[in-house]
């Protein structure tokens, strides 16, 4: 991890912000942003007790889904027809690994779920991702492609491989990284994963203007 260059981003950003992402004049999209209300929602529609009816599970599954502004609508529409398909046994199936990411055998879960939606070419990261970051905001990752991509690229994380298809293995170890650069930053720029990510996101965009200039 370049420390440098870290730190270069963030004196670039709360130069600019000097409130980070608490400041809605620069940050209006922030007032859409409420995962804390996410948060309290996906945690009683899937929690552990909801298993025992894998249809209900299934159809809360999409609902944390539907209710992110941050997976595409084109996903969620796609998402829903495939769901819309299952028989009680695919339900039964598609529940277990849900199961197994949030609360159990996280690498099985993750690579069944992958798996599972690979069936109607919607394994991606961005689906993947998100229920389990919606639920664990502090220590789940929201992936992005792009931003992903970039970070690495920035940080030259020549140990990261990226690829479209969404990998535990990847997850995993992008997941140190970051966590890593955490323990350096403002809190301000910490305080949910997914706003961390999108702080470098806007910070290395910033960053390769300048240099345009």
């Amino acid at each position: 991890m370049n420390i440098e260059k870290l730190k270069d981003l963030e004196s670039e950003f709360l130069e600019q912000y000097p409130k980070g992402f608490k400041d809605e004049h620069f940050f209006p999209t922030m007032k859409k942003f409420k995962p804390e209300k996410l948060e309290v929602f996906a945690k009683e529609a899937l929690k552990k007790e909801n298993f025992s009816n894998p249809n209900l599970i299934v159809e809360n599954f999409y609902k944390v889904i539907q209710k992110s502004v941050m997976v595409s609508l084109f996903d969620k529409l796609k998402l829903k027809d495939a769901l819309a398909t299952l028989n009680s046994y695919e339900q039964d199936m598609l529940s277990i690994e849900i199961y197994e990411l949030l609360y159990g055998n996280k690498k099985e879960g993750f690579e069944g779920l992958v798996g599972f939606l690979e069936q109607y070419r919607l394994a991606k990261w961005t689906l993947i991702s998100v229920v389990p970051y919606t639920i664990n905001r502090q220590s789940e990752y929201f992936i992005k492609p792009t931003t992903t991509k970039n970070i690495i690229k920035y940080f030259n994380l020549t140990q990261l491989v990226y690829k479209p298809k969404p990998s535990f293995e990847f997850y995993n170890n992008y997941c140190k990284v970051l966590e890593q650069m955490k323990t350096k930053l403002d809190p301000t720029l910490t305080f949910d994963n997914a706003a961390f990510t999108g702080f470098f996101k806007i910070a290395i965009e910033m960053c390769e203007d300048e240099r345009k200039v």
